[in-house]
């Protein structure tokens, strides 16, 4: 543990006392001078110990980390023994991590059981012995009489696939097909993928790596049942297998919380970022590289004044960038002048991806700009790194949930590539018909 914060927790006979420590580079543990957290609840039994704790958000004091709206790493070990007069005992092996964002705002309404549900799950998928894998499978919602709003989604997750299952889209596809769609999967993005797939292009719903289940606000639902809503819908689903292990089969899918209580607004999603291709370029041994997608003034002045010209209204964001991903920023702009983040995360986990419900609901109107702004570290990397769907390539990109829903699904930039290579010193550029684009550079450019 290389300077962490910590804090020691004693059940001593009926009662508890709580140290604050730190430990510094050399794995040293320290008692911190100014004690900053204060011990509110304990209790213990003989299957748990539950205590409860506060601090201040920013205590001014060196050794301790401000909490922030980032992501937060927790860190956790105790021992089977109570603390003696030599203090801390070494936890071995009882010990663990976990990501967490703090001050993310709880929306977990408690559902009755009675809540219907439906799933949207593969079925035995042979994933290939590949790095990555996109798994597209058409689905046909249940047919409903009347208008029903979903109310809640759940991952279901195969057990043991918790890392294999990087993250799902959920899209809403073309109305003009029989059920004969839905016979068979393909890959993703192949050039043998079925052409009813190449309709589905509206993302109703995004899930990531470490979310956990997201439940709407009260006053919103992800509309179904009418003739503007989702008939088929296509789950596309990342598997991420770096150790090309062969022989995994999945069943993994969403889980739907539907009711005909319907609620005041229509949800929707607008994918915002980078144009996920190879014109994102990140260059090798960068502890610090930033790039950024527009979501530009005309875009949403466009769609917007079409709809709404009144403007929408974003309850959450999901943040999503790649394994050099560090930190992310959803920026908004209007006439102009810069206003409060939407969401930010500067201590962003590959592993912890979950939407962020904002505190207060920001308003989007025609004419504003969103940028989402990513920061890579490539220290550890000798060749480019491009944007792409392997989890070794990269993407910056952020997932709007708003109301109400408007004819608007993405909003994105690309690079200009030819000034990014003629930056660089790029000399000349070949492009054949087939096979790899072919860059002459300066000497030291190469990979």
């Amino acid at each position: 543990m290389l300077e962490q914060k910590l804090t020691e927790f004693d059940f001593n006979s009926s009662s508890g006392h709580l140290k604050d420590y730190f430990t510094n580079a050399n794995r040293e543990l320290k008692k911190d001078d100014q004690q900053d957290y204060h011990l509110e609840y304990a209790m213990e039994n003989s299957t748990h110990t539950v205590i409860e704790f506060t601090r201040e958000l920013h205590t001014c004091d060196i050794n301790d980390k401000t909490i922030t709206e980032s992501t937060m790493r927790v860190i956790w070990a105790y021992h089977h023994e109570d603390v003696g007069e030599a203090g801390p005992k070494y936890h071995s092996s009882n010990r663990g991590t976990k990501s967490l964002r703090l001050l993310n705002p709880e929306k977990t309404n408690v559902l009755s059981t009675a809540i219907p549900y439906f799933d949207l799950i593969n079925q035995d998928v042979l994933i290939p012995n590949k790095g990555t894998t996109y798994w597209c499978q058409m689905f046909k919602i249940p047919v409903f009489q009347e208008k029903h709003h979903v109310i809640k989604v759940e991952p279901m997750i195969q057990r043991g696939h918790e890392s294999l299952v990087h993250h799902i889209l959920l899209y809403q596809c073309s109305s003009n097909f029989n059920d004969s769609v839905l016979d068979y999967g393909h890959e993703c993005y192949h050039p043998n993928m079925p052409d009813a797939f190449l309709t589905c292009e509206t993302v109703i719903f995004a899930w990531a790596i470490g979310g956990e289940g997201f439940s709407y606000p009260p006053h919103v639902g992800l509309s179904l049942g009418t003739p503007l809503d989702p008939h088929y819908v296509l789950l596309e689903v990342h598997y991420d297998n770096p150790t090309y292990e062969e022989g995994l089969i999945d069943n993994s899918g969403l889980r739907f919380y539907h009711t005909t209580d319907i609620r005041k607004f229509d949800a929707g999603v607008i994918e915002a970022g980078l144009w996920v291709s190879l014109f994102h370029t990140i260059p090798p041994g960068m502890p610090d590289f930033r790039s950024e997608g527009h979501c530009t003034l005309e875009c949403l002045e466009e769609a917007l004044e079409a709809e709404k010209p009144s403007g929408i209204h974003v309850f959450a964001v999901l943040l999503h960038t790649h394994l050099a991903g560090r930190g992310i920023r959803l920026r908004h702009f209007r006439k102009g002048e810069e206003m409060k983040l939407l969401a930010y995360d500067d201590n962003f986990d590959f592993n912890f991806q979950e939407f962020q419900y904002l505190k207060e609901e920001q308003a989007i109107l025609p004419g504003d700009n969103l940028i989402t702004e990513c920061r890579y570290n490539t220290k550890d990397r000798a060749r480019m790194t491009w944007g792409g769907l392997s989890t070794r390539n990269e993407m910056c990109l952020s997932y709007l949930l708003y109301y109400p829903r408007i004819n608007l699904t993405r909003c994105a930039s690309i690079p200009d590539i030819m000034e990014q290579l003629q930056f660089i010193g790029v000399k000349e550029i070949y492009r054949p018909v087939t096979g790899n684009l072919e860059v002459w550079c300066r000497t030291g450019w190469k990979g």
